[in-house]
């Protein structure tokens, strides 16, 4: 009876063991649930936060340009319209000359050296009629030159070699002048811009000292506004200048390597001339 009875007290145990555990599991699975179901709940609200944040990331740089545009017009506006408009009448003025001599000078770049050289072999085979036509036919002030000399050099009067340096010296310093062209009132633009500015700059102290003694007081809110227009109009008056400067260092730049191609042209066309049968000794 003792042994039955601790045999029946044993499994009774065990049983009572294993439904407490099937209990335990069956609460810890509501809680692992709702464990996840939080955590898939969070990363769904991350997911959400960062789709609704890429927008405004991408229209950050949109707010900055119009934060900037309504800046420059606030300023433009503050410091007094009339002398600032002066001074973007010089830039869009200075930049139109700018942009024309430009163009100009880079339709004006040849290869000298392959455009000499096919020169060179029509006159050497007695073919000047057609270095005449491809000098017409090519553009640029080198080709100029070349015409130039082409045409004396077919001539029965002006082939021999004084006239023909003579000639082409000529057309080099024509030539010269056109690359030169609105180049005057480049600089004139550049020295206007800044003068404008401390033209500004003048009247917004008289503002300023009119204001003083208007109020009879010197506090810094009576000479803040002509101070300001001051500061503002030399400020755009700098830019202007320094944005239409650099153009023109770029255009003295262009101008200066067409005049040392045509200096390298003129030499290759006078030993040409001379090495051609048809000029005069």
């Amino acid at each position: 009876m003792k042994k039955l009875f601790a045999i029946v007290a044993m499994v009774a145990a065990c049983s009572f063991a294993s439904t407490s555990s099937v209990m335990a599991q069956e609460e810890a699975a509501p809680a692992e649930a709702a464990v996840v179901d939080s955590a898939a709940v969070d990363s769904v609200a991350e997911e959400a936060e960062a789709v609704e944040a890429a927008p405004v990331e991408t229209a950050a740089p949109e707010e900055e340009q119009e934060n900037l545009h309504k800046t420059l017009k606030t300023k433009f506006i503050e410091g007094d319209a009339g002398f600032m408009s002066l001074v973007a009448i010089a830039l869009v003025l200075g930049l139109a000359f700018c942009i024309e001599r430009v163009v100009y000078l880079s339709l004006a770049q040849v290869n000298t050296r392959k455009f000499c050289a096919d020169l060179a072999a029509l006159v050497a085979a007695g073919k000047v009629d057609q270095a005449i036509a491809k000098a017409k036919a090519t553009r640029g002030p080198v080709a100029q030159l070349g015409r130039k000399a082409m045409e004396c050099l077919n001539s029965n009067d002006q082939n021999d070699m004084a006239t023909i340096e003579r000639t082409i010296n000529m057309e080099a310093e024509v030539q010269g002048a056109y690359l030169e062209e609105n180049c005057s009132w480049i600089t004139l633009f550049i020295a206007m811009a800044p003068s404008l500015g401390f033209l500004g700059t003048v009247i917004g102290m008289v503002l300023a000292f009119d204001n003083i003694q208007k109020a009879g007081d010197i506090s810094p809110t009576v000479v803040a506004g002509g101070m300001k227009v001051a500061l503002i109009t030399t400020i755009f008056g700098i830019v202007v200048a320094l944005i239409l400067q650099v153009f023109y260092n770029f255009i003295l730049a262009r101008i200066e390597a067409l005049t040392s191609n045509m200096e390298e042209a003129a030499q290759e066309l006078l030993v040409m001339c001379v090495r051609s049968e048809k000029s005069k000794k």
